[in-house]
């Protein structure tokens, strides 16, 4: 006798049963568990289980975000509120009429699996979420990334917002308002949100980040695109950056408690995760870097993105680039042993910003006065790195504003705003950590080591770089400490980890005056503190 599935319909309804017009004609599966998830997605051909007992499954054409792709319906209720142009392109509510009907009539014809879920660990600003998809891999995605209803919660679960998934439509741009056929719509009005023409799971996540980006504020909670993590002593750490910068790293830290690592919120109570699970890159991850990482690949219930799997042994290879440089790990956030299990924590005593500065410039590690801290936040400046995007295939000079432009509904200096209020409330230590490259840039410098960074990040959080002198390093007046135990002492100033030290004066120079040009945009909304606290202008 088959153990297979059937091909009926399965899983929990919740009272809120509703699917937005959706009338499937074939079978609904609701709120499966991973088990069942991993047979129906072997069953269906949408990738292979790994040795160990990952699911893998590639992406391709698209193994990154597409932020040309993303879209906001301009309704007049919120149109003053939005910080439109090219990270909010704005969609007429026609054009997303058109696009809803026909996501709903492609769905319709297909298998669909439904998932209801929380955004939000903290119950006070707590959103419950509802996903349909035609893919078990996708909605064993969001499985792991979101918080998981509990049996009683499900049974009174009402679905607050809605996600419209279909991977495999293709959006007509002159019928859909749309630039290609993939597309990521937003609206904000009806609580809705589509994807479609993109396989990359990062897509689904991300979209519900903004929902949370727009929808905080106005509640006096800062949303975050950030890691967190937790001493003994209950002192809290956050960790903003961009993908491949670090944060998912030097925040899963075997000494420290894990409470998220990526998208959090800071209330006036404290810091909470929005998910309920991680999203890793794994490209070249090894055992002694990344220990509770690594261990998350050989695992069941993890889902790995354009991970390549030797076809016969089903062995992983995480070395390997030949899908993209941005392979990733999904898996929930209790895989990491010393996670926090509440997603729930006090106020930050530390912040550190994360920089993968592709120039060579930036030190290693630098302390910032709060105007400093407002200044290097509204910039965001790092790399993007290769794979994260379509079409970056090496690191890439980049601003972007509080660490998450991409994500960001609302006009950056909103958000600024709510950071130094709460800075200031909280007496918070801030720090820049460059994770980019050292000795040169990227092609004639090396990357900085991990262990390096870890000791420095792991004796700022404990408090052992508070009597360290420091010295002002020129080109942006950092003040950087001038020993760390344990890391070369020439490490800590990047001039002299160069060959040619006038090449560096250059170097630096230009990345000053990209900042300053980059910086313009936000002039009239801080205070001259702020406007003051970035690289100095050009001796005369």
């Amino acid at each position: 006798m088959s153990t297979a599935p059937t091909a009926t319909a399965s899983g929990a309804r919740s009272s809120g049963a509703t699917l937005l017009g959706l009338a499937p004609q074939r079978p609904l599966y609701w709120n499966l568990g991973p088990a069942m998830l991993y047979e129906h997605a072997v069953r269906r051909g949408e990738g292979v289980l790994a040795e160990s007992g990952p699911f893998c499954a590639v992406t391709s054409p698209h193994t990154g975000r597409s932020p040309n792709d993303k879209f906001v319906v301009r309704d007049p209720s919120y149109a003053d509120e939005v910080w439109w142009g090219k990270v909010n392109q704005p969609l007429s509510p026609e054009h997303f009429d058109r696009l809803h009907a026909d996501v709903v009539r492609h769905l319709n014809a297909q298998e669909l699996f439904v998932r209801d879920l929380f955004a939000g660990a903290d119950p006070a600003y707590r959103i419950p979420v509802r996903f349909v998809s035609p893919n078990a891999w996708h909605t064993l995605f969001v499985y792991n990334m979101f918080l998981r209803p509990s049996e009683e919660d499900l049974a009174a679960f009402k679905p607050a917002w809605q996600v419209l998934h279909a991977p495999e439509l293709q959006a007509d741009p002159a019928t859909h308002g749309t630039t290609t056929g993939t597309f990521i719509v937003i609206n904000l009005a009806r609580r809705l949100v589509l994807i479609g023409g993109t396989r990359y799971a990062g897509e689904l996540k991300k979209s519900m980040f903004t929902v949370l980006n727009y929808l905080l504020p106005a509640q006096g909670v800062l949303p975050m695109h950030c890691s967190a993590n937790v001493g003994d002593s209950g002192d809290v750490a956050l960790f903003f950056g961009l993908s491949g910068t670090g944060k998912t790293t030097l925040s899963a830290d075997a000494q420290r408690g894990l409470i998220g690592d990526d998208e959090h919120g800071w209330s006036d109570v404290g810091v909470f995760n929005f998910e309920g699970g991680c999203y890793a890159k794994v490209i070249r991850l090894s055992a002694e870097g990344e220990p509770e990482i690594f261990a998350t690949t050989r695992r069941f219930g993890t889902v790995l993105e354009n991970v390549v799997v030797d076809p016969t042994s089903r062995a992983l290879d995480l070395d390997s680039s030949a899908i993209t440089e941005n392979t990733r790990a999904s898996y929930p956030i209790h895989f990491i042993p010393n996670h926090v299990a509440s997603g729930i924590a006090g106020h930050p005593s530390h912040i550190v910003f994360l920089t993968c500065d592709a120039s060579g410039v930036m030190p290693p590690i630098a302390r910032l006065t709060p105007a400093q801290a407002m200044y290097h936040f509204l910039s965001g400046y790092t790399a993007k790195v290769a794979g994260t995007e379509r079409g970056v295939t090496e690191p890439k000079e980049t601003f972007s504003a509080c660490f998450g432009a991409p994500f960001l509904p609302r006009h950056p200096s909103t958000y600024a705003r709510l950071l130094g209020e709460k800075i200031a409330r909280h007496g918070v230590r801030c720090w820049l950590v460059n994770t980019g490259w050292t000795g040169g840039p990227f092609g004639t410098g090396q990357r900085m080591r991990l262990a390096n960074t870890r000791t420095m990040v792991r004796a700022a959080l404990a408090g052992r770089l508070e009597r360290v002198p420091t010295v002002q390093e020129p080109a942006f007046e950092l003040a950087v400490p001038t020993d760390v135990p344990g890391v070369p002492a020439d490490l800590l100033l990047p001039r002299r980890t160069w060959s040619d030290p006038a090449a560096y004066d250059a170097q630096a120079r230009r990345l000053a005056e990209l900042f300053r040009r980059n910086f313009e945009q936000f002039q009239d909304q801080v205070q001259d503190a702020v406007r003051a606290a970035g690289p100095p202008g050009p001796k005369a």
